[in-house]
């Protein structure tokens, strides 16, 4: 297990080589800057080519990059040119909510996906089963940002159950923190659980048509031991696969979702950066997102070994 382990770690250094790559040429191949920002709308030309030369902007873009691979090296993201804070300070100060929204929005849609898709599949063919599918294809369907309108308008504003927006730290009101996230990772979770449950439904009746299942059923087995300690554990694989690709979609949701609901995170952080070209905030930004993206597809890996060691022998 070490050895696999760190074969996926060490996998992991030119993944996130070429992705500093293309987000660093990616932004500075976009036309415009920030000098028009930060100088305002009456600067002259001069005003603004002084700010350029100050920034660092006039230089070539490979004398850029060598200095922002010299900063990455020594743990350093550079410095934000509006915020006037160092990035780390800035990304990391609001990644506590990006995560825990994605993190809630993860732990729903694991939960209902797969409650829906293992009731599917037990119940093949009928009501239950067409049901749980359409549940299933309407959250495929309906885009998030349009439910997390529709969440707000009926939780929040008719019923008034839930804020309509806003942040309340976990570690001042732990109450108000629950509250002011359940719209957002409900409206996040409910577009991708409809995969989960598609997913898990496939590999369940996939398994439940094994041999071996028939053999645990023929010795009385209960329903439910045959279910979920026979049947669901040998349908884990497909089924973390597919988790591990929604962690990432609900990380990069989470700039929609965070808009939506006005919640400090690193989505809406990385939007306003955008609208206002402060490039080293957007590199930032995007390069922790891929470490946390990598690193949750590490554990994916991990998990595939703990769910069927064939994995780690490459059998």
């Amino acid at each position: 297990m070490f050895r696999f382990l760190v074969g996926r770690l060490l996998s992991a250094i030119p993944i996130l080589f070429v992705v500093s790559i293309v987000t660093f040429l990616i932004i500075w191949i976009v036309p415009g800057d920030v000098t028009a920002e930060i100088a305002g709308g009456d600067a002259t030309p001069a005003e603004m080519e002084a700010i350029r030369q100050n920034l660092g902007l006039d230089r070539p873009l490979i004398e850029r990059a060598l200095l922002w691979y010299g900063q990455l090296l020594q743990g350093d993201l550079g410095h934000s040119y509006l915020l006037n804070r160092s990035v780390s300070d800035a990304v990391f100060e609001r990644l506590p909510v990006t995560l825990s929204l994605a993190g809630l929005a993860l732990l729903t849609a694991v939960i209902i996906g797969m409650l829906l898709g293992i009731l599917a599949a037990v119940k093949q063919n009928t009501w239950l089963d067409q049901t749980a599918m359409i549940v299933a294809l309407v959250g495929l369907s309906v885009p998030d940002f349009w439910f997390g309108i529709v969440m707000i308008i009926l939780f929040g504003v008719y019923l008034g159950w839930f804020p309509t927006g806003g942040y309340v730290p976990i570690m001042e009101d732990p109450v108000g923190w629950m509250q002011c996230m359940t719209l957002p990772a409900l409206t996040l979770a409910f577009t991708q659980m409809g995969v989960i449950a598609r997913m898990t439904r496939s590999s369940m009746l996939d398994v439940l048509d094994q041999d071996f299942i028939r053999t645990a059923r023929a010795k009385g087995m209960r329903r439910r031991t045959v279910i979920f300690k026979h049947a669901l554990i040998n349908a884990m694989v497909p089924i973390v696969t597919v988790v591990g690709v929604i962690t990432g979609v609900l990380l990069s949701g989470a700039v929609v979702i965070e808009s939506v609901f006005s919640l400090p995170g690193v989505g809406r952080l990385i939007i306003g950066s955008i609208q206002r070209r402060d490039f080293p905030i957007i590199q930032g930004g995007l390069l922790v997102t891929a470490v946390i993206f990598v690193f949750v597809n590490i554990v994916v890996d991990v998990l595939y070994v703990w769910f069927d060691p064939r994995v780690r022998d490459g059998r």
